[in-house]
């Protein structure tokens, strides 16, 4: 009996041991302080502890961004927008990230470059005319700050390696100086991809590679794509992922010209009959390997699950070195769309919404806030940005908040004023007559001639380029040896008024005849001046250059034809697929008011370029504006550089059409201009474009300083301006005066003389338009 209740106190004082461990259990972890009568406090005690680490874990593990930057490549040179372009790496990238088909970039390097790394449009940069040449002393204003600079303030570790192309006439220029750890690469625009020379003309030439801010001798021979990507591999390698941050900019110099591919990359392409066409996909190739590697070391070191990839093209392909932008407008250096209109991707684990593509527009100067906002940095300290932060358009797939772009205003490249010429020759040539041949001052114009037009020279130039072009597009292919022969004949031979044209022989009236089915456009818009008032209290002759209106026009013009009549644009059988559009549907649903030339703001003969919603507005010279299909053929010029031909050669164009409205939506091939139909689209962009020359600044654009000769400093191209020097200012304002004294020098200058120098600034737009 004693033994069982000592048994009986033995299990009691057990089990009270127990519940005292179990209550001092529940004491230490912290529930028998909370209060049972309130709902939900375990639940919000739990919350407020996830979101603690969630924030801390936020901050500390800030994702890794890798920008992938191009060179030239077009909308048509890569694999998901054309199967006959192998890049297995970047479609396979694409498809499992976000593909941005909606995506604009600027016509060349230098204004791409600059708003990628400001985050401002090229009005407010000084940078909107052309590129920064090797031998200008231009680059990105000093007080100016940069996306690297803010992702180092955010804890980044910043690093770039390849193509910079922003100007280095000063150490204050570098790579180094702006924002990044490090630099690998070329300063200048246009490198030879095994020898790193780089030439601006004639015996200017000098070798370009650099790490940070030395000359990187001794690489000669290693291909540049195979030694940036080693770079990028060897910073990869040698940086801790968990440590810190990391922002790399690779910036290739591929696909820009020379065209040289490692010989095993040219195989694949064996079938290309055309050999520009066949070495540029060769280089593509290459790309889509380097970003295998690349991708390949950020799995390998750690870096790709906390990653955000990036890839993205400068500007648009240029077809007469093997690029293509097919079914797209226009070329590098234009303002049609396949001059701007960008390949572009996102591929990163921490897409919320990944496998899609979205058609949310978006600009390059986008990337400056998004990069800051999802780097967790502060985008209030940098003003005036001109970029929208796109993260949750990207990731989530909500709307973007960008709803227009301006392409850029240049106020220093201006359409020559020679639509009077044009309208006397084309509306009245009976008046037009000859004084002989061998005065040496050509064909003269009885008729007067307005105050601001073009010399008469100009005419007999004009008609002989319509004359050319016409028996080009009018001659049959089995009369090609008769319809150069005749040309020949009447090379020296200036136009013939329509009461002439009667006594040729018929070989000569079946030359002429085919001009005079088609009427030439007029333009569609006649302004008179109109000065801007600007809201900012600038005085109006400030923005006289932009805010005047063009020459003045006939009182009462005739209708404008259609841009493109019906026999004008024709197709290669295997293009045939592409539908032709058809009238937009907003002609007829929207009203058509008539055009009120007293709202006119603008001088639509200054290069601007506009996007607003749907609408695209371009005014001025939007550059060479024909649509080129891929080269299938063995040699670059042959028949299908014809088949896809505007109804004008550009000179011609050139005098006759100042404004071009697209509904780019409905339109994203540029076919259908609606200026005439909708003037008061064409009013409402005007007047932005405006507002925005209110904020414009100077263009800085100096001449080429001698002191950049490469000669003279080592045969290397390197910062020639010393710290301690004063920028002479004044040395530099002469760019607006040089123009002026050209025109006054050309007055003594011979026949001769003007043709050489005709040509001289020919291949220097055209060199300009290359790089």
């Amino acid at each position: 009996m004693k033994t069982g209740i000592n048994q009986t106190d033995t299990l009691l004082k057990m089990h009270a041991a127990a519940t005292l461990s179990v209550l001092s259990c529940m004491l230490s972890l912290g529930y028998l302080s909370v209060d049972w009568t309130t709902p939900n406090q375990v639940e919000d005690h739990y919350n407020v502890n996830t979101q603690n680490d969630q924030g801390s874990l936020e901050q500390s593990r800030q994702p890794h961004i890798i920008f992938i930057l191009t060179d030239d490549q077009g909308y048509n040179d890569i694999g998901y927008h054309n199967p006959s372009i192998k890049t297995p790496t970047l479609d396979k990238l694409a498809a499992e990230g976000v593909k941005l088909e909606n995506y604009y970039v600027q016509p060349i390097c230098t204004p791409s470059r600059s708003q990628l790394i400001t985050g401002r449009y090229q009005i407010h940069t000084g940078l909107q005319h052309s590129i920064i040449r090797p031998r200008q002393p231009s680059c990105l204003p000093f007080h100016m700050d940069t996306l690297p600079q803010r992702l180092q303030q955010a804890g980044y570790a910043t690093h770039m390696v390849g193509k910079w192309h922003l100007g280095f006439y000063r150490k204050e220029c570098l790579p180094t100086r702006k924002g990044f750890d490090s630099f690998f690469g070329s300063l200048t625009g246009s490198v030879d991809y095994y020898s790193y020379g780089s030439c601006d003309g004639p015996g200017l030439c000098g070798y370009d590679l650099h790490d940070n801010e030395g000359v990187a001798w001794g690489q000669e021979g290693r291909y540049s794509t195979l030694l940036y990507t080693q770079r990028v591999r060897k910073i990869l390698e040698g940086h801790d992922p968990t440590a810190k941050p990391l922002f790399l900019l690779l910036s290739l110099q591929a696909v820009h010209t020379p065209l040289q591919p490692p010989k095993s990359y040219i195989y694949p392409y064996r079938d290309m009959s055309n050999v520009a066409r066949r070495k540029f996909a060769a280089m593509v190739s290459t790309v889509d390997e380097a970003v295998r590697n690349v991708t390949y070391a950020l799995r390998k070191y750690g870096y790709y699950r906390n990653s955000v990839i990036i890839f993205s093209t400068d500007n648009g392909a240029q077809p007469f070195t093997g690029g293509s932008n097919w079914p797209l407008r226009g070329r590098k250096g234009t303002y049609w769309e396949g001059g701007m209109r960008g390949v572009a991707f996102v591929h990163s684990p921490l897409l919320r919404r990944r496998r899609r593509v979205s058609r949310a527009l978006l600009h390059i100067t986008d990337w400056f806030p998004t990069l800051v906002g999802l780097a967790g940095g502060n985008i209030s300290q940098s003003q005036g940005l001109d970029g929208y932060d796109v993260w949750p358009t990207i990731s989530e797939g909500k709307e973007s908040p960008r709803q227009e772009i301006l392409h850029n205003i240049d106020p220093l490249h201006r359409r020559p004023t020679l639509t009077a010429v044009h309208e006397d020759a084309i509306k009245t040539p009976g008046k037009a007559k000859g004084k002989g041949k061998g005065k040496g001052k050509g064909t003269s114009v009885t008729s007067k001639r307005a105050p601001g037009q073009a010399p008469k020279k100009s005419k007999k130039k004009a008609l002989k380029q319509q004359a050319k072009q016409w028996s080009k597009l009018g001659s049959k292919p089995n009369a090609a040896k008769k319809s150069r022969a005749s040309q020949r004949h009447t090379k020296s031979k200036p136009p013939l008024p329509k009461h002439k044209l009667k006594s040729l022989p018929k070989s000569k009236l079946k030359l002429k005849s085919k001009p005079q089915v088609f009427s030439l456009p007029q333009p569609p818009f006649h302004y008179k001046k109109t000065h801007l008032k600007s809201q900012s209290g600038r005085t109006p002759s400030q923005y006289r250059n932009l805010s005047l209106s063009s020459p003045n026009r006939p009182k009462s013009p005739a209708k404008a034809p259609s841009h493109f009549s019906s026999e004008s644009v024709r197709f290669l059988p295997q293009y045939q697929n592409l539908p032709r559009p058809k009238p937009h549907p907003d002609l007829k649903t929207k009203p058509q008011p008539e055009f009120q030339s007293s709202q006119s703001v603008w001088d639509t003969s200054v290069q601007a370029a506009i996007r607003v919603g749907d609408w695209k507005l371009l005014t001025g010279d939007p550059g060479y504006g024909d649509w080129v299909p891929p080269q299938v053929l063995t040699t670059l010029p042959g028949r299908w550089w014809n088949l896809e031909r505007a109804l004008f050669s550009p000179s011609e164009t050139a005098a006759h059409k100042n404004v071009w409205l697209f509904n780019i939506t409905g339109d994203p091939y540029e076919r259908w201009d609606l200026a005439d139909q909708r003037p008061d689209v064409v009013q409402r962009l005007l007047a932005r474009l405006a507002y925005y020359n209110q904020s414009a600044v100077p263009v800085y654009f100096p001449p080429d300083d001698p002191l950049a000769n490469p000669d003279r400093h080592g045969g290397a191209w390197v910062p020639w301006v010393g710290e301690e020097e004063e920028e002479d200012e004044e040395r530099y304002k002469g760019v607006y005066k040089k123009g002026k004294n050209r025109k006054k020098k050309r007055k003594n200058k011979c026949k001769l003389c003007k043709l050489k120098s005709f040509f001289l600034k020919l291949n220097t737009n055209m060199m300009s338009s290359g790089i």
